[in-house]
Order: C-alpha cells, then structure tokens, then sequence
C-alpha cells in the first residue's frame, strides 16, 4: 500500500466533484477456472484500488458523499479459511491503514443501498467488465443482468478519470521499476532470438523475469515472428534466419501498476538490408514522437506525426508515392499503419478504458475519428502533466489486407502495389515505449532498452 492519507486525498478529492450521492464500489471476487478450488491469481479491481488499496476478493465499498462516511463492507477470514490459507491481517486492521475506520459485514451493504434506494438517493457505480460484479450489482440495486452497465454513472466515470489520469510522485515510481523489469524482460527476448528455438521457449523466459522480479505480467504477452498480426498470442512457431521476432510485454508490480514496452529483433542478430530499412522508419516515427510531445498538445497530433514519418519512410522505399500530407489525410498510410499510436497507462495496462475507452481518450475538446487506422487511436486528447502513456507506432504487411485494397484499387495515388507485393512476406515491425508529461515536456520512463540498430545487434550477441 502507499502512505494512508494518499487514499484519504484520493477520496476527498472524488467527494468534492461528485458534490452527493452514494458512490459504490465492489471489489472483485475470486473466479475459478476449472472448479471451485482451483482459482486464478485474484486482480483487484483498479479503481477499488484506487480509492481504497485493499487487495484482497470478497470486498466492496461506498462513499456517502452527503454524510462522509466511508464504509468497507467484507467479511473476516473463519477458522476453515484460516486452516488453509494462513492468519492474514483483519480487514479491519487493512481499512485503518488507508484512513478508513468503519468495516461492516458484506450482509450490511444491502440494507445500506436499500434505505437509499426508498429515500430516491441516486448511487453511482463505474460500469462493470465482470459478470460476477454485473450479478452483484442486479442484487443489490434490481437492475437486470443485461442492462447494468446502462445504469452506470458518467457523472462517476468523468471523475474517476479525472483523478486517475494524473499519476503522483508514488504512481511514477512505481511504473518506472517495472519498466526497469521489462528492460529485464525484452532483453533476455533479444538474447534468445535464434534460429530454431520456439516461440514458447521465449514467452517462458519473458514470463519467468516478471515472476523473478516482483509480479505478474501486465497482460498475456505477444511473443511472435508473425508481427504483422497486431495481437498475435500463437506461440507454437520456431524462429527462423531472415524472420523478426516482435516481443509486446510488460510486468504489473505488486501494486499493480503496470509497463507495457515493444521491441523487434531480427532472428540471428542481424538485420539484413530490408529489416534495416523498415526498422529504421518505424524507430524515427517513434523518436520523432518522443523529441516533440509535451502538455497541452493533442495526441492525435501525435499520431499523425508519426504517419507523416512512417509515410515519407514508406515512400522514400517506393513503396507508397505522391504528396505524404494528402496520403496521411487520406488514411492511405493505414495500410501499414492500421493501429494508434498509444493509450493511457498506470493500474490498468490500457488505464481505465474498461469504463469508456472515449472517456479516457477523448472529451468534450476532441472526439473520436471514423477513419480506419485513426479510430483504432486510443488516446487523443490533450496530454496533461502526470498523464502517462505509451508511443507505439509500427508497420505492418498483412497479406490479406493488402489483397483486399489491392483488388479494389484503393488509394493507387498513393501505394505502389507491384512494390507492396514484395513485402507480403515480411511480417511486421512495432517499437514502444512508457512516456510520462512533465511541467516542461516529457520523460521516457525507466531504465533504456536497447532499441536502437546498433543498440539492438549488440545485446543479441551479448
């Protein structure tokens, strides 16, 4: 847990935008996989940590905006639990430790929503991503399973956002020791990018420093030669001479905050000349971004840097022609480019967008593009200092996407197709890194990981 009064800010602080009402927060539960018994490692919910940093299932929460009492609703461990699981703190003992003095048994918060709902009290909830927590809440409130997340508050989500958006001194910190375990992570990757080892073989190592070191990781990693598949969580394929291994990983700490960094390495060690080539793009898309993002500029702006970068690259290949402004403009460049460039990051490796993807990313300054490639942009409001995120351009050769445009002749001004046809089989490339906005501009968080041409053979033959 952080300091106490880090809680009682963060709650006194959601007290004051959200001005009355209940505010409710269930924790999340422990979910088995196979039978009762047999469970999978518990995820608090990140908002629950939040606002009151007890990582334990079975929990739920209110705040009483009108009367200020914060009340923790679970019950304590019984002798059976004990038996089998140990003596662990009270959740009494834990609720004091993050300014809260009132702990009722789980039966209590039922009584407690029902008086508020006979006196027309409104109460706020975030819109729930489980379907325990969606089974809690047609419970306790009466509102049927499939029409629960209508019911969520946007007064509560905006604020929730609010709050969390700015990451403080110890959120910081905390992100950036596990960006210094992905360095860990991504170069252990690098070092075993050799011919005929599996995929697997890989991912097991990648997984193993995370577990080393401290956590879990922040999400499954993708671990593939095949990078032109965006989210590819195949492990099967052995490397081969001539392939690129894509590695997107990150570690969670105990806190669970999060890293989320990506890095290709060609198989062997070696880029050969058209690696070269296409890598050195994608890394000046992301440098560029890194060299030019500060406050109170739009990320969108951002992204579109990095397309202009990536187009030029492109064209400068021959592979995409004619004025790089218009081509940007017209979505050609999203043939290659068919992702945005990043998304908010801190509890929640993609932060909070569990409760509304727009409400993080966007607001009542900018709305979200229907463009293809810049609708998939998760992140493109203006950036604030504390905000942090990640820059993650890439290029990609899809075979059946670019079948596809081909046979409809889309955007021929501007993708020289015969040219396309030789790149079918080279796979795809993605660069990331963790950035945070500071007062002044930005800071690459962490220690660095070798991304660089250079920088990269050299830890592959270390």
């Amino acid at each position: 847990m952080f300091p106490k009064n880090v809680y009682i800010e963060r709650r006194k602080k959601l007290r004051e935008i959200m001005k009355c009402g209940i505010l409710l927060f269930p924790g999340n539960q422990d979910v088995a996989f196979n039978y009762p018994a047999n469970i999978y490692p518990f995820r608090q919910d990140s908002s629950f940590l939040y606002f009151f940093g007890i990582d334990q299932p079975g929990l739920s929460a209110i705040i009483d905006v009108d009367s200020g009492d914060e009340i923790i609703f679970g019950d304590e461990l019984t002798i059976d639990d004990i038996i089998w699981m140990g003596k662990m703190p009270t959740i009494k003992e834990l609720s004091e430790k993050v300014g809260i003095s009132k702990v009722l048994p789980s039966a209590d918060l039922t009584n407690k929503l029902n008086s508020a709902i006979k006196t027309n009290r409104r109460i706020h909830f975030l819109p729930p991503y489980r379907g325990e927590t969606k089974h809690q809440l047609e419970s306790l409130l009466g509102i049927k399973y499939d029409l629960v997340r209508d019911y969520a508050s946007i007064e509560l989500i905006k604020a929730v956002v609010k709050l969390r958006s700015i990451k403080d001194e110890f959120e910081i910190k905390e992100i950036d020791r596990m960006v210094d375990v992905a360095y860990k992570m991504h170069t252990t990757g690098m070092k075993m990018a050799k011919p005929d080892i599996l995929e697997q073989e890989v991912m097991g190592a990648v997984t193993g420093v995370t577990l080393s070191h401290e956590g879990m990781l922040s999400f499954p990693a993708i671990v593939t030669i095949n990078g032109q598949t965006l989210h590819n969580n195949f492990y099967q394929n052995e490397l081969k001479e001539g392939r690129m291994l894509v590695v997107d990983a990150g570690a969670e700490s105990l806190l669970h905050y999060a890293s989320d960094i990506t890095r290709t390495t060609p198989v062997g060690g070696k880029f050969n000349q058209r690696q070269k080539e296409i890598y050195q793009i994608v890394l000046d898309a992301n440098m560029a971004v890194i060299n030019n993002v500060k406050p109170e500029i739009f990320y969108k702006e951002m992204h579109l840097l990095s397309a202009k970068t990536i187009a030029q690259g492109l064209k400068d290949l021959g592979i995409m022609k004619g004025n790089v402004d218009d081509a940007v403009a017209a979505g050609a460049h999203a043939l290659f480019y068919p992702h945005g460039l990043g998304h908010m990051m801190g509890l929640d490796v993609h932060d909070m967008e569990h409760i509304g993807e727009n409400y993080v990313g966007y607001d009542e300054e900018i709305q979200r593009a229907t463009q293809f490639g810049l609708a998939f942009l998760r992140l493109g409001r203006r950036l604030k200092p504390g905000f942090v995120f990640t820059v993650e351009p890439g290029i990609y050769f899809i075979p059946d996407l670019i079948d596809i445009w081909k046979s409809e002749n889309k955007f021929s001004e501007f993708i020289n197709y015969d040219k396309v046809e030789t790149y079918k089989d080279f796979g795809g490339i993605r660069l990331e890194d963790d950035l945070l906005i500071t007062e002044n501009g930005s800071r690459v968080l962490g220690k660095p990981i070798p991304k660089t041409i250079a920088e990269v053979e050299e830890t592959c033959k270390s």
